[in-house]
């Protein structure tokens, strides 16, 4: 056979190959979450952050999602499915819980954490700079800033003496938080009492015994279940008189008095951006885990006048958002 009729010959069998064995597939990002989908921001930050790196969902990636809803103990069994529909890599969202799950699943898929926890201490990497095998990701690291939150509510309150702490005992880093805030609260002068909800109908019976308990002010820890419940959890502070702090941006815009943290969209943002990174080719062990560099205090000025709070100018101007 002659090279031109060789080459005019496998020119027509190419033309004959099933477009499917032609066109290559697109990723399928595995997208794990102890929340619900009920928060829009975060994840039009995270598809923000993909599209950074050229990414954009329908086009040239595919999104399978799962969603714990709150139930922290079905998280092994959605990473587990993950896995089983092979993923490309898969962003653990929320909280340690979600990456852990994932990294209890898999030591072969690439996994993107995004937490508000110390991921070395929680066991998700073995360093901040040098990560190690499959999973690299962001962290706001919210819990070391549960005391400065104490420190911002008694000096918004400077009165009170009792301080309720709001935390979801089914959420395995509550006990965590409320050993980070004893000392703390300690030092203050300050007793803390642990209020304990995981269900909205709990949040009822919770903000009832306030009064009973000589609670005047109220801590919520970072919990992202809670998130979607802000507006409701906003409402009973207001209903009850109690000032309340909280560790996302959220609560305040849906009405609660103050809230101090590193930017939850950005972080997810930052999530979006490594997954794109790692399907572009670049290994989980080469990325170092991303830590906040701004933190955001908002205060609600409309949530401290029902109240009938006067915030401290000095507060007033270290925040970095007022709501009027």
């Amino acid at each position: 056979m002659r090279r031109r009729q060789f080459i005019t010959l496998l020119g027509g069998a190419a033309a004959a190959w099933p477009l499917t064995a032609r066109v290559q597939p697109m990723p399928m990002i595995g997208y794990l979450d102890a929340t619900s989908p009920s928060s829009q921001p975060a994840m039009t930050a995270f598809r923000r952050g993909l599209s950074e790196t050229g990414y954009v969902e329908g086009r040239n990636a595919t999104i399978e999602y799962r969603w714990a809803n709150g139930q922290y103990d079905r998280l092994s069994e959605l990473a587990a499915d993950l896995v089983r529909s092979q993923v490309t890599v898969i962003a653990a969202c929320s909280t340690s819980a979600p990456g852990l799950a994932a990294k209890a699943a898999t030591s072969i898929i690439p996994i993107v954490f995004q937490t508000g926890g110390d991921p070395v201490q929680d066991g998700l990497v073995a360093s901040m700079n040098r990560p190690g095998r499959n999973v690299t990701g962001v962290t706001r690291l919210s819990v070391t800033l549960a005391p400065k939150r104490l420190e911002l509510l008694r000096e918004l309150s400077p009165r009170a003496s009792v301080i309720g702490l709001l935390a979801n005992p089914t959420n395995p880093r509550s006990d965590l938080v409320i050993q980070e805030l004893e000392e703390p609260a300690r030092a203050l002068g300050l007793r803390l009492h642990v209020l304990k909800a995981s269900t909205e109908s709990e949040l009822e019976s919770v903000f009832a015994s306030l009064v009973k308990l000589g609670i005047s002010a109220l801590l919520v820890a970072q919990e992202p279940s809670y998130l979607r419940w802000r507006e409701r959890i906003a409402a009973l502070a207001a209903s009850h008189a109690v000032p309340a702090t909280y560790g996302q941006r959220e609560f305040a815009t849906a009405g609660g008095l103050m809230s101090y943290d590193a930017s939850v969209a950005d972080s997810f943002r930052q999530v979006g951006v490594y997954v794109g990174r790692i399907l572009k080719g670049e290994k989980p062990a080469d990325l170092p885990v991303m830590q906040p560099t701004k933190f955001e205090l908002v205060i609600n000025l409309t949530a401290a006048k029902a109240l009938g709070l006067e915030i401290p100018p000095t507060l007033l101007a270290r925040a970095d958002e007022v709501i009027e």
